[in-house]
């Protein structure tokens, strides 16, 4: 029985190849198509070429598309839907579809959504960070300072997070104001 080593040449690939490896991708990863597009570019660039005229790279990944394997617009929904529920905002929403390289048009649903559930999804974030109206006590300056900065970078509106850290321990407020 003979073991390839880890640095071993690996044979070029071939449109087959790409394809296996694009599959195997899709079943184990949820994707975007950028992503796939980047997974099969840095797999040609490490292996080569060895197939006719260029790779058919764009080729795989709007078939992987038209058949439903790689879907932007899900894709964007359930990580719209995931940070929502760990109470992060639209911004860090914005920042999470942007690296994944899914365009405004397939993040539209997932964007109007997070900015329909901002004051909702601020207050889970201030509840599981214990921030404003869900800690023990009041916060001192610096306490504030840092809750502030934390759930800025979490992509909440500045309003929102300041009625937030002014109400009193235990005095939600509602988000009508």
């Amino acid at each position: 029985m003979t073991f390839r080593r880890r640095n071993d040449a690996r044979p070029p690939l071939d449109a087959a190849a790409l394809e296996r490896l694009a599959l195997a991708y899709v079943g184990r990863y949820a994707t975007s198509r950028e992503r796939l597009r980047d997974y099969l570019r840095r797999k040609v660039a490490e292996r080569g070429w060895d197939g006719e005229g260029a790779s058919p790279i764009d080729a795989i990944v709007v078939r992987f598309s038209e058949l439903g394997y790689v879907d932007d617009r899900a894709m964007a929904d359930a990580r719209g839907r995931s940070l929502a529920a760990r109470g992060y905002g639209a911004r860090r929403l914005a920042q999470a579809l942007g690296a994944l390289g899914i365009s405004e048009a397939d993040g539209e649903d997932a964007r109007r959504q997070a900015g329909e559930d901002a004051w909702a999804t601020a207050l889970r974030f201030a509840e599981r960070r214990r921030f404003g109206p869900y800690a023990r006590e009041q916060a001192d300056e610096r306490a504030r300072r840092r809750a502030f900065g934390a759930m800025i970078r979490a992509g909440h509106a500045p309003e929102h997070v300041r009625r937030i850290l002014n109400a009193a321990p235990g005095d939600v407020p509602d988000g009508d104001s």
